[in-house]
């Protein structure tokens, strides 16, 4: 069992950078992969990016490929988005995910989620 506790949303103006933080406690976090997706209002949960267990392969969405960034330190049990020149469209809850197999992360299949943080850009 994996439990996932997302933090650091909040309220930033459009152009403005935030640091999104998943800690995950349970089992073996570093045989995980690791996922972050979003949901706006309205609107279906979509992948925003994702990252292998030893965090040498990343992945992200094109909505967002140049200003976030997905990282993890797997000695503090820690996922990261770093999400900067952010844009009104870009808010949503943020849901962090876990899953054994990258490609179950990618495909949004994850066996583990988060309860999610929101992310309100203002334009």
């Amino acid at each position: 069992q994996v439990q996932l506790v997302e933090s650091g949303g909040g309220l930033v103006q459009a152009g403005g950078s935030l640091r999104l933080s998943c800690a995950a406690s349970g089992r073996s976090f570093s045989n995980y992969a690791m996922g972050w997706f979003r949901q706006a209002p309205g609107k279906e949960r979509e992948f925003v990016a994702a990252i292998s267990w030893s965090g040498g392969i990343t992945n992200y969405a094109d909505s967002v490929k140049g200003r976030f960034t997905i990282s993890r330190d797997n000695a503090k049990n820690t996922v990261y988005l770093q999400m900067n020149s952010l844009k009104p469209e870009d808010t949503a809850v943020y849901y962090c995910a876990a899953d054994r197999y990258l490609p179950t992360v990618l495909a949004g299949s994850n066996k583990y989620w988060g309860q999610g943080t929101q992310v309100t850009v203002s334009s």
